[in-house]
């Protein structure tokens, strides 16, 4: 006999949090549960304000009518809608034992702040040095900046940057005006540092600055392949889809010659120690990139190791839908 049943959760954001064009207050979504022969999986549904293509009520809706027919019996297709598709999944691969237990929650951390403190801090890092930068936020010369500081402040650093297509070429060619091309080779890559992609390849090739896809992975009829100056694919299961999605990814990634780097989508301490499990499973040579959990006010069920982070519990949240 299969059961299910669909939670609804909203946590306050830390203030400061802003997605493009709107600050996130609270993060939504939902956790599915479901239930068969005296086995049970889990996944999250939490689709991110400007990035997700589907709402938060398209997602749980599509979520109400898929967990109807699952439990009437049918072997459903993915859902269209990438956050149904991997929260369902994840619950299918837990309820199937699928989903190893074991977890990588090792994260490169998201360098902001006092950028003395921040040297220090990344000075003190045990094992693997590496770190994640956003630009783009600011003028791109004071980008190239303060990435040359920290590289040349931390001799054993490695920079993983985030542009999010925010720079024109000018723009692009100022940024690495100012990272001596000594410590270019220490940028593991640069994501998605121009408008197009055309930009972004023609980037890499006149700079030395690796780069990698992030938004193009998620574009209709993107290719994994060797491309002179890609190092990389960025893959946000919650914005890609399922399970079987990510590890096609994956797997022709490794096949190019390509790191994959599973990485969140402000996720809620649930999703992001699911995306450590798979993370371990998938991409075990690869630092994730889920640094996002103090920007929550409150972990969800499942906490993430070490955190003093406070947890709301089941039975704080609100049943969507049951069976």
């Amino acid at each position: 006999m299969r059961t299910a049943t669909l939670y609804r959760f909203s946590l306050p954001m830390e203030t400061g949090v802003v997605l493009r064009y709107q600050r996130l207050k609270t993060r939504d979504g939902f956790l599915v549960h479901l239930q068969e022969n005296g086995q049970q999986g889990w996944g999250e549904i939490a689709p991110l304000p400007e990035f997700s293509k589907e709402t938060l009520e398209q997602a749980g809706e599509t979520a109400t009518t898929w967990l109807k027919q699952w439990c009437l019996g049918a072997e459903s297709d993915e859902s269209e809608l990438p956050s149904v598709a991997f929260g369902i999944s994840c619950a299918i691969a837990e309820l199937q034992s699928k989903l190893p237990e074991e977890a990588d929650y090792r994260k490169a951390p998201l360098c902001n702040g006092d950028p003395d403190e921040l040297i220090v801090r990344l000075s003190e890092m045990s094992g693997q040095k590496i770190a994640k930068v956003k630009v783009g936020l600011y003028e791109a010369v004071r980008d190239g900046m303060v990435v040359n500081v920290l590289l040349e402040a931390v001799p054993d650093l490695a920079l993983r940057l985030d542009a999010n297509r925010s720079w024109n070429r000018v723009k692009a060619d100022g940024f690495a005006k100012y990272v001596n091309p000594d410590y270019r080779h220490r940028i593991a890559f640069l994501e998605e540092p121009c408008q197009t992609a055309k930009e972004s390849l023609a980037f890499a090739r006149d700079t030395g600055i690796a780069i990698a896809w992030d938004e193009s992975v998620r574009d209709e009829g993107f290719k994994v392949e060797a491309q002179k100056g890609v190092a990389a694919i960025v893959i946000k299961p919650t914005l890609v889809g399922s399970l079987t999605r990510c590890c096609q990814l994956i797997s022709a990634a490794h096949n190019a010659g390509l790191e994959a780097v599973i990485s969140s989508s402000i996720e809620t301490s649930f999703g992001l120690s699911q995306l450590a499990r798979i993370a371990h499973w998938l991409t075990p040579a690869t630092i994730p990139g889920l640094d996002t959990l103090e920007l929550i006010q409150f972990q969800l069920v499942r906490c993430w190791p070490g955190s003093t982070i406070p947890v709301k519990g089941l039975d704080e949240l609100e049943i969507a839908w049951c069976s």
